[in-house]
């Protein structure tokens, strides 16, 4: 396994450290997380984001928590990760990573319940989170490899938002092929929609790309439906936050406007997401819970307003992709195309 580009958390032993992704581009600011309390505020502000990223420090942070009480009594210990789990799975409600990562954490809980200390207890949750990082690692190696075979030379790339390795364990998904292809010697170049209001694609995707050496052109959010009408875009590549069995999906506000732009213009629009980002139990997207964010992200921009006093602002921060409009869906199981039975 190569090394991955970024690296957006890393294990101290007892304590995690994360780029804070809020400060970037302008600061590279590392973070320690010590206690639970602190990653589900980390994930609450977007400190850390994208859902597979969301979901491996929420194990951490359950894993962090249980060696906090590792010596106390088995109810105060149980009381204590079980509240950090809660905690932690109240931050954010779309992406289905977050829930799928806590129901394994719960598992080694309950199984240590009957036939373990909470000294052990903790070092199996520990056991675990890792896991669940290093099975992220090895799934954004091969959703790279897959995708890059759908990059030929001279490819110019459209994503959407931050699905890199700032959103994962350092691999990415929809960026994933974009690394491998380049590194395999493939000449392509990235445009990056902005992504308002938060300007993820604009602050963590050029960011990334731009630290790898890849050429990278950031547009405006409006402006990718004219990349795409005039040729200007040979594939699109995104990532999901949940992605349901009929293959309709979850992603960042807009996306569904960049699919609707690609299908009009025949570029054919890829998703590319870990298995776990499928959630078996929703048939269709309109199931999927939309987070609703505070309205002062959309009338601030780096801490300035930029809508007048007085007018409200809605924020919901994704949008449902219907699966028609998807040539592709790339996770680390293989290329799925319609008709899409994922599940």
């Amino acid at each position: 396994m190569r090394e991955p580009p970024v690296k957006p958390i890393e294990w101290l032993g007892g304590s995690v450290r994360i780029i804070d992704q809020r400060d970037l581009p302008q600061a590279e600011t590392h973070v320690v997380l010590s206690e639970a309390a602190e990653f589900a505020d980390a994930i609450r502000t977007l400190a850390v984001r994208g859902a597979p990223l969301i979901g491996i420090a929420a194990a951490m942070g359950v894993a962090v928590e249980a060696g906090r009480w590792a010596a106390s009594p088995w109810d105060v210990f149980e009381a204590k990760v079980a509240r950090a789990i809660g905690d932690l799975e109240a931050t954010r409600p779309t992406a289905v990573n977050l829930s799928w990562a806590l129901r394994r954490m719960e598992r080694v809980l309950d199984a240590g319940r009957a036939r373990a200390s909470p000294a052990k207890t903790a070092g199996s949750l520990e056991d675990e989170a890792l896991r669940i990082y290093r099975e992220d690692l090895d799934m954004g190696c091969r959703i790279g490899e897959i995708g890059a075979d759908l990059i030929e030379d001279g490819f110019t790339v459209l994503t959407h938002c931050n699905a890199g390795g700032l959103a994962t364990s350092g691999y990415g998904t929809a960026i994933a092929p974009v690394y491998v292809a380049h590194s395999r010697g493939t000449r392509l170049s990235v445009i990056a929609d902005e992504t308002r209001p938060l300007l993820q694609g604009a602050r963590l995707t050029a960011w990334e790309l731009k630290h790898a050496g890849i050429d990278v052109t950031v547009v405006c959010d409006s402006a990718a439906h004219l990349m795409l009408a005039s040729g200007k875009v040979d594939i699109v590549f995104v990532g999901a936050d949940r992605i349901a069995s009929n293959g309709d999906f979850a992603n960042k506000i807009g996306t569904y406007g960049v699919a609707l732009s690609a299908g009009a213009n025949g570029v054919p629009f890829y998703v590319a997401a870990p298995s776990s980002t499928i959630d078996v139990g929703i048939m269709t997207g309109d199931r999927i819970p939309i987070e609703e964010r505070d309205g002062e992200e959309v009338t601030t921009i780096a801490g300035t307003r930029v809508v007048p006093e007085g007018v409200k602002a809605a924020n919901p921060a994704f949008d449902i992709t219907p699966a028609d409009l998807v040539t592709g869906i790339i996770t680390e199981r293989g290329l799925f195309r319609p008709p899409f039975e994922i599940g």
